[in-house]
């Protein structure tokens, strides 16, 4: 365990008064995600200050600090035989939980057990002023006024350095089956919403290349009746396909010169045109993975009338906006909140959006 949160507030006082850009780096797993920024920025890491703070099992509320490796929280957690519900993705040995929070990244079960974001229980954050300052708490209803806790998820940082992260877990389901349908897009897609809305113990629902998965976790009985129930093949090795489809190391996402990866939220019961490149589909039909050229525009002309948004993931250019554009009332909204945090704007500048 390494508590740096007074370096970290040096650092940061130093920044201020230089007026100099901070880059703020966990893992450095997620890089990839921000958009390309020119000018010079000081790497502000978080890689040593890292450890379980608490963790109280019977009470399903873990504290860690930011830099702490999800491989180290998946062993504390294994001992009590419980977990990260919302299954974060890990892209590298070196993803941490602040990088996952400051990324919002979830993984195959968070229609079902909830996103990262909707987990947090508090934080700690050193503002733009160096001040290290706590919001929320280990309790459910710890707020009164704005969650600036769940802020933090999806902002990549640009609001702050989130040194310690509060969280509920999850025990693990006591069994879990996968089954397997051989199914066209639209197919699956119907038969994911139908499977969805049904009163069963479903935890993950993938499509790619003709076939669709479904998981069941829970009680044995449950498990067992609502699959012979559905039918299909049950899956062999099922943990690990759905490792595999976590933290994006199946063959659609790793293949070598693959084309621009592209991350759709949208109506899970949407259907898209038809475009050039391959599909993967999670979520039950909510999250959607496209592989091709396409130009941003349009991409979110696209996602907007299928009741969502688009980003660019992974590869393309960068140079330009990588997350779906923003209403100008939002993008007001956003700047004042960057500016109570970050009057100078030293954390991230750019990487978000071009225009915060």
């Amino acid at each position: 365990m390494t508590d740096i949160s007074l370096q970290l507030q040096e650092q940061v006082k130093a920044a201020a008064a230089d007026k100099r850009a901070l880059h703020i780096v966990g893992g450095g797993s997620k890089a990839f995600m921000s958009r390309e920024v020119e000018g010079e920025q000081q790497t502000l890491s978080l890689a040593e200050h890292k450890g379980v703070i608490s963790y109280h099992p019977v009470e399903l509320v873990l504290t860690a600090r930011a830099g702490t490796p999800l491989s180290e929280l998946d062993a504390v957690l294994a001992e009590h035989n419980q977990m990260l519900s919302f299954e974060p993705p890990r892209f590298t040995d070196a993803s941490t939980l602040g990088g996952t929070l400051a990324c919002n990244l979830s993984g195959p079960g968070r229609p079902w057990w909830g996103s990262v974001r909707d987990q947090v229980l508090g934080v700690r954050l050193i503002n733009g002023l160096g001040e290290h300052l706590r919001f929320g708490g280990q309790v459910m209803k710890n707020v009164a006024g704005y969650d600036v806790s769940r802020l933090q998820a999806g902002a990549m940082g640009t609001l702050g350095v989130i040194t310690e992260v509060s969280l509920k877990v999850l025990p693990r389901p006591s069994d879990t089956r996968t089954l397997v349908f051989e199914s066209s897009l639209d197919e699956a897609l119907s038969m994911m919403n139908q499977r969805a809305a049904e009163p069963k113990p479903l935890s993950a629902a993938c499509w790619q290349d003709g076939r669709l998965y479904l998981r069941l976790s829970g009680a044995h009985a449950a498990v067992s009746a609502t699959a012979g129930y559905w039918g299909g093949e049950v899956l062999n090795e099922a943990d690990r396909f759905w490792q595999q489809l976590r933290d994006q190391q199946l063959a659609f996402f790793t293949e070598e010169g693959a084309r621009p990866l592209w991350r759709f939220s949208i109506n899970p019961t949407a259907h898209l045109p038809a475009l050039d490149g391959r599909w993967l589909v999670d979520w039950a039909g909510a999250q959607r993975w496209y592989r091709g050229e396409a130009d941003m525009a349009e991409m979110a002309r696209i996602a907007s009338a299928a009741g969502g948004q688009v980003s660019l993931f992974r590869g393309g250019d960068r140079s330009g906006e990588v997350m779906h554009a923003q209403p100008e009332a939002l993008r007001q909204l956003q700047r004042n909140i960057k500016q109570a945090f970050d009057p100078e704007g030293l954390f991230n500048p750019g990487r978000l959006y071009s225009w915060m």
